[in-house]
Formats: C-alpha cells, structure tokens, sequence
C-alpha cells in the first residue's frame, strides 16, 4: 500500500542523493572513512566497469544501476523510480493509466498476476488470479526484475503485447493482448434483491472512500430506506492508498481502532479509528476475500473481523502487511520504501500469513461463474439470516 510523500530521516535521503553525486558523497555518507571495505569496493568496481566494460557507459547511467539496486534489494516492494514510472505510479494510485490492466506481483519467484483488473484487457482475455507469466513479446522473464517487467506491461493504448502464460500445472499458452487506457471505477454496487445491497472494490485509489459511502446512500435510496445487509467483496483486491481503505472501514464502524502501524521513524508509528457513524446502521456485513486479496483490502477485512462487525467468507487473503511511503528525490524521481509494517486492531500482522475467512469456501471443480454465483448467493442467506435475529432481537 501506499501513503502520501514522507520526510524520510536524512539518513535516507543522504544515501540516495550522495550515490547520485557521485563518489565523493558516498564517502561522506558512510562518515568519511575510505578505510571502509564497502565504499572501496564501490569505488573499484564502478570504475573496473567504466573503464573496462566492453561497451562504454555514462556514469550517470551506472549510478543509477546502483541506486535501484540498493533499493531493490531491501524486499520484493521497495524501488528506485525513474521519472517515467513515477509518473505511471501516481497515474495508478488516481485510476488512469495506460496498459493491461494487470497487478502483478513475485510469488515463489514467479511473475504472478495477483489480480486482472476489472473491465482491463486481461481481466477480457479471461486472465485470473496465479497466472503466471513467463515471457513477454517472446522474451523470457528468467531474471528480470519486477519493476521492469511492470514497466513492459505498460504502453501506448492500441499497442499490442504478448503474454506467455502457465496456469497451475497446465501447459504454457500465448495471449495477444491490445493495451488500453485503464480508466477503473473503484467501486460498482448494485442490489441483489430488495434491502440488500451489493459493493465491490476492485482497488483502492484516492477517492475511494468518498465513492464507496456514495455508493451505499444510492443503494439505501433505491431501496426505498436502510439496507438489511451488504455484501462487501474484495476479491482480487491488490490494495492501493492506506487512507482510502481506512475511509472505507470507517464508514462501516462507529467507533475503535481500524488499524496501526509501526516503523522506524516516528511518523511511521500510526494508529488510525473510526470517527463516525455507520451508514449501515449495524446492518449485517458479509465481505468475500481470496487469495488475490492484499494490503489495503487486508486493513478493511481485518478490521471488520476483529469488531465482529462482518461475516469474512471465501478463501485466505494473500497476506501483504507492509506499507510503502514514496518518497521523492531529485529530477523528478522517487522511492518507493517499506517503512512500515501494519497491524489489525487485535495486534495481529498478516505480512506472509494474510487472514483467514471466518467461512471457508474455496472453489473446487466448478467454473467461475458457477463459483461467484454460489458465493453470492451463500453470502445473501448469511446477511438475511443475520438480519432476521436482529428484527427478532428488537421485537
């Protein structure tokens, strides 16, 4: 997940823009001591390879392999950013940004598609949650880094990209894929039957929050008055902005914690509560996670359980609970840093482990068609039981 631009202790910055000035800061940062065996192997191989590499290259060019890197190897979500990804990542934290329409994450070393983003060429071309991908245009991704492998999926709208995919212990398949401007609603809501109501978040951006309490008051209007029950479903929910998932669980929550978190630094040490009323009004909550489930959707879910506030059914979240602040640097580049790890209101992190639903139900043999509208239809006579021993309990 990703919280708004912090000042980073100075430590951090010192590192970044010291390797950026070249050699003379490196040693300024490490405390002037050229006695250092780290700041002498820098030294040597930056200028074994300047001088000696079979094809020349800038040294700005070099430093810049450096810096990402350092950055890289910290945890598969910390990054140096270029300009050109920066910009794709505040495009993608405010929904507009062109490509496939693919999260996309390492798991077992693996490029996997965590989720197909509703509405997106991959989630047309039938792509789902564990797909992975090997090659892109032919090329294999044996060895590429995470971060380029995000930037190729980018693109032009109206370009084409092919995708090699292997799907559990299948074959390997090819998909042509046609590059569009992804321009995601966050929320869609409809009612499955009179008084109970239906919201899906598909991801977590700026305006979410604002979208998903709109949401409900349109429901409640076509509804004649309150919703009995809501179904909430953050399947194949990647996460996104911290706020917004806080915004969301707060909507649903009249008082308590929602979620904490904590790091190094002071600003990272955080604890987030509701702060007003429950639109719902105590209605009953059922909300669908899996394993495509991550981060943002993790905080709402995790919260929501630990109040007993909902009903979590489906299968194990995917278990992200480290939150990245971007942080940015000089001509127009940024890091993305792990500085903090998050926690439920319980005290429990789900980093690696995610949360398991309070039902279980994973999909076995039928189609996904078949699966959503049994979920779905599980969920609606959970809600329905609920709200009939809460009119039961007031009479």
């Amino acid at each position: 997940m990703i919280l708004r631009p912090l000042t980073l202790l100075g430590i951090v910055i010192s590192m970044v823009t010291g390797i950026a000035m070249g050699i003379i800061g490196y040693r300024n940062w490490l405390g002037g001591d050229a006695a250092n065996p780290e700041s002498q192997a820098f030294e040597q191989v930056l200028r074994q390879v300047h001088d000696n590499y079979v094809s020349e290259v800038p040294t700005g060019d070099l430093l810049l392999g450096a810096l990402r890197g350092m950055v890289q190897q910290l945890d598969d979500h910390s990054l140096f950013l270029d300009s050109g990804e920066f910009d794709a990542l505040q495009e993608q934290t405010s929904g507009h940004f062109g490509g496939v329409g693919i999260e996309l994450g390492l798991v077992d070393g693996y490029f996997t598609v965590i989720t197909p983003l509703d509405g997106t060429p991959a989630s047309d071309a039938g792509l789902q949650a564990g797909d992975r991908i090997v090659a892109l245009n032919g090329s294999s991704l044996k060895g590429r880094k995470l971060i380029d492998v995000v930037h190729d999926l980018r693109g032009a709208p109206g370009s084409e990209l092919g995708l090699r995919i292997v799907r559990g212990d299948g074959p390997a398949r090819d998909v042509t894929l046609t590059r569009s401007l992804i321009e995601i609603a966050s929320v869609q809501a409809r009612l499955l039957e009179p008084g109970f109501g239906y919201a899906r978040i598909s991801q977590f951006q700026s305006a979410t929050g604002e979208e998903f309490s709109a949401a409900i008051e349109r429901l409640q209007r076509e509804s004649g008055g309150a919703l009995a029950g809501l179904v909430l479903d953050l399947r194949n929910n990647p996460g996104g902005v911290l706020q917004a998932s806080v915004a969301v669980a707060d909507a649903l929550l009249k008082d308590g914690l929602i979620v904490y978190t904590e790091g190094r630094m002071a600003s990272s040490n955080l604890k987030y509560r509701a702060s007003g009323d429950d639109l719902l009004n105590g209605a009953p909550v059922v909300v669908l996670i899996n394993g495509g489930s991550a981060s943002a959707a993790e905080i709402v879910a995790g919260a929501l359980k630990d109040h007993r506030r909902a009903t979590l059914l489906g299968t194990r979240s995917y278990g992200k609970g480290s939150v990245q602040s971007v942080v940015p640097v000089s001509n127009h580049q940024a890091i993305k840093l792990t500085t903090a790890y998050y926690f439920t209101p319980s005290g429990t992190s789900i980093n690696h482990r995610g949360i398991e639903p309070d039902i279980e139900r994973p999909r076995g043999n039928e189609d996904p068609l078949s699966y959503d509208n049994q979920l779905l239809g599980e969920a609606l006579d959970l809600l329905k039981q609920e709200s009939g021993r809460s009119l039961h309990a007031q009479l």
